[in-house]
């Protein structure tokens, strides 16, 4: 084995598992996809470390194991058409799209949306559209309804417009903020008009851009 596939190995059964990841598809994907081409060369050789890693212009690539618990809770299927929120350089959605029919990843930045395009083509991904987009909070409605969406980052909250794009069914994910404090991992589900959240898990990550606590108008 490669160093990299050592680590990769050791992330999987050293972090993972004993964070309650079982989904046999997820830990397939995490085997299969490297991550350490998605995070800048000189931080490579820490990769697989259960930290966040700063892949610039204020992104970043979450910790293993919080995004590992997010994604195993969207219960991902293989007809899933998937909405990756604030990709990145593509980590997430290279993993979703082992898991999932259709992956749309929207990303703010161009070039970063343009480094994520590359590395998942390199990849022979071909089932993961990357979108240019710079007002992340409208999500992608172009192909909604979505069975599934993750939201890359905490935030303040999750925009009825996101919401709104969840198929009958749906599930989305991410972590809500709590001003300065550990927040929450979150699950939603829509069933028909009504859409329900419950609380999953602590979790810090930082705040996506863009979905920052909104200030108030004050008199």
């Amino acid at each position: 084995m490669q160093n990299f596939e050592i680590a990769r190995e050791n992330m999987i059964f050293g972090q993972l598992r004993p964070s309650g990841i079982t989904s046999p598809a997820l830990i397939a994907a995490l085997q299969a996809v490297p991550r350490e081409q998605f995070v800048p060369r000189h931080l490579q050789r820490i990769a697989y470390i259960d930290e966040d890693l700063d892949i610039g212009g204020g992104r970043v690539l979450a910790e293993p194991v919080v995004l590992a618990r997010l994604v195993q809770a969207l219960d991902v299927g293989q007809n899933d058409v998937v909405l990756d929120i604030g990709c990145g350089t593509g980590y997430c959605a290279a993993l979703l799209a082992q898991m999932a029919a259709t992956v749309v990843a929207i990303e703010e930045k161009a070039d970063i949306a343009s480094e994520a395009e590359r590395l998942l083509r390199d990849l022979d991904i071909c089932n993961v559209v990357v979108i240019q987009q710079k007002d992340l909070r409208a999500g992608y409605a172009a192909q909604a309804p979505y069975h599934k969406i993750l939201i890359n980052g905490s935030v303040a909250e999750v925009p009825a417009e996101i919401l709104s794009q969840l198929a009958d069914g749906g599930r989305l994910v991410t972590v809500l903020s709590n001003k300065g404090h550990m927040g929450s991992a979150v699950l939603y589900t829509r069933s028909g008009d009504d859409i329900s959240m419950r609380v999953l898990f602590d979790a810090a990550t930082p705040t996506l851009p863009g979905f920052e606590c909104r200030k108030s108008f004050e008199f």
